[in-house]
């Protein structure tokens, strides 16, 4: 295919695009006025999918057993790779969208739709897959685990920050609840006949914070109490907090874990109290197709003018269950800049429904469709993502 030939399929796809922004502007806001929490994401799943059904798409909902998911596909010409653009829609409890998550399901959706409206025959498959609870349950996980991954070629989003990057790395980790038990009895007149669950918990957040110094530089671990107790008159029978373990890779966070499980229940046992940890589904580390990140850092430079900038060589990551997608299939996960706040912030939150938020939405839709349309007609493209994926896979599963 020529240059000249490129660029104009390009300047379809940017057309496309613009042609649909007041739409996409109008999904994204409600959204983003809407904030549901992960698992209850309704009215997002119900807006998302009604602009795919409209424009032809087979649309499920409700795939893997979770309610809030849904798959849309959309078929040109048979034959060619099967692209998946994941959609999040799920907020933060407190801050609303303080993640992007409405910019991110939406700019899915759109380049969706701005490839059918370009290229009815496009040379592919092109799968919209609402993933929902990213915050906090895995439902991508969940998804990987049903083999929704299985028959797909490769697989991105977009997700907004305050830097442009398409390499950027996530730790693995997972979220832990931790419920002590001891023994009411009143505090002052008979507290020899108690077991406090507070101190047990107390001792055992001591014991965590003590085991920093001995961990690796990349280990994060945080966390919160979220019951203490019910009167300070008597003995706490029932407490609990929840934290999140994180390390470089699953391999280094279950040496994080076996430390830290140690630590709370030999706490809980020098008080008298049990102890029962209970764990959330475990983010993988994240394996960037660099060859499929190749192709998204071009159509961000050369095609729409935006400067790519490295990831950070230390710290500065959190964890995604996109980690989970990429030990399944080629994936990437790029950022593209909105704004100087970080995420996880009310700053963050009100950016992802500004004029800001909604000029991110329109790029991130516009690199999603043109990095779809380079897999699909570029044969080459395809087999270099897909062979190191193969290479990867094979190193990483011992032959």
């Amino acid at each position: 295919m020529s240059m000249q030939i490129k660029q104009e399929a390009k300047s379809k796809i940017v057309q496309a695009v613009d042609a649909r922004d007041g739409q996409l502007r109008e999904l994204s806001i409600n959204i983003h006025s809407n904030p549901e929490l992960s698992f209850h994401e309704h009215k997002a799943q119900q807006w998302l999918t009604e602009p795919l059904e409209a424009a032809g798409f087979a649309v499920e909902k409700g795939i893997s057993n979770l309610p809030t998911s849904f798959r849309a596909t959309w078929e040109g010409t048979a034959g060619g790779p099967t692209i998946a653009l994941l959609a999040e829609y799920d907020a933060l409890p407190g801050l609303g969208h303080g993640c992007g998550h409405n910019l991110i399901g939406t700019a899915a959706v759109g380049a969706a739709l701005a490839l059918k409206d370009a290229y009815p025959e496009l040379p592919g498959k092109i799968v919209v897959l609402g993933t929902p609870a990213e915050e906090e349950g895995g439902g991508k996980i969940i998804m990987c685990n049903d083999g929704v991954f299985d028959d797909v070629d490769a697989a991105m989003m977009v997700h907004p920050q305050n830097k442009t990057m398409v390499l950027r790395g996530a730790l693995a980790c997972v979220d832990v609840t931790f419920t002590f038990h001891g023994r009411q009895a009143h505090a002052s007149s008979s507290p020899e006949k108690g077991i406090s669950a507070l101190d047990a918990l107390v001792n055992a957040y001591v014991a965590i914070n003590s085991l920093r110094q001995f961990m690796k530089e990349d280990v994060r671990i945080h966390g919160i109490i979220t019951k203490g107790g019910d009167a300070p008159n008597v003995v706490p029978e029932l407490t609990e907090m929840v934290f999140i373990l994180r390390a470089s890779t699953v391999t280094e966070l279950e040496i994080v874990r076996e430390k830290v499980y140690r630590a709370v229940r030999c706490s809980a046992e020098g008080v008298g109290a049990t102890v029962d940890i209970a764990e959330g589904l475990i983010y993988a580390e994240r394996n960037n197709n660099k060859a499929l990140a190749g192709l998204f850092a071009h159509n961000l430079e050369q095609e729409l003018g935006i400067e790519v900038v490295d990831p950070p060589q230390k710290g500065g990551v959190g964890s995604s269950d996109i980690g989970n997608v990429s030990q399944m299939t080629a994936a990437i996960h790029p950022y593209i800049r909105l704004g100087d706040a970080t995420t996880h912030t009310p700053e963050f939150a009100a950016l992802a429904g500004s004029e800001a938020g909604m000029i991110e939405l329109n790029c991130a839709a516009k690199a999603l469709a043109m990095t779809a349309y380079d897999l699909c007609v570029n044969n080459e493209a395809m087999r270099l993502v897909r062979e190191e994926f193969e290479q990867w896979k094979k190193q990483n599963n011992g032959g």
